[in-house]
């Protein structure tokens, strides 16, 4: 993911801080670990960008989720109705089977496209 590194795109799929991108946002970096999904650093310990600017920021994160796990579903019909061949029935099990998989990175990937709405990286406050 280096190669991604000073772009949004390298702060929504690894989780760091949308501006400095060196630390975690996340407590917990395995999304699976579910009792901790949602464990947030307070503030970034390297450029102390605070990441719930307000209570229940992250509510519109939702809107966002809507949207990646309708991806994911239609991800889930291309592959397995057009490419496998399966019937409707098999079809529907596998696009529900793969939201249920996913939904953790799913709700990850939602916060982290949320807050990236709000900041953008600052090349001043990484670490030297």
């Amino acid at each position: 993911m280096e190669f991604l590194k000073n772009s949004k795109l390298y702060s929504i799929f690894t989780g760091t801080c949308p501006v400095c991108h060196e630390e975690s946002m996340y407590k917990e970096h395995n999304p699976y670990k579910i009792s901790r999904l949602f464990d947030m650093h307070e503030r970034c310990s390297n450029c102390g960008t605070k990441y719930k600017m307000e209570p229940s920021f992250f509510f519109g994160a939702m809107y966002v989720s809507y949207a990646v796990g309708i991806a994911f579903a239609t991800a889930a019909f291309v592959l397995s109705y057009w490419v496998f061949d399966l019937s409707l029935l098999g079809t529907f099990i596998a696009i529900v089977t793969v939201l249920v998989i996913f939904l953790p990175v799913i709700v990850r990937w939602s916060r982290n496209i949320w807050i990236n709405f709000f900041f953008s990286y600052d090349p001043k406050k990484t670490k030297s």
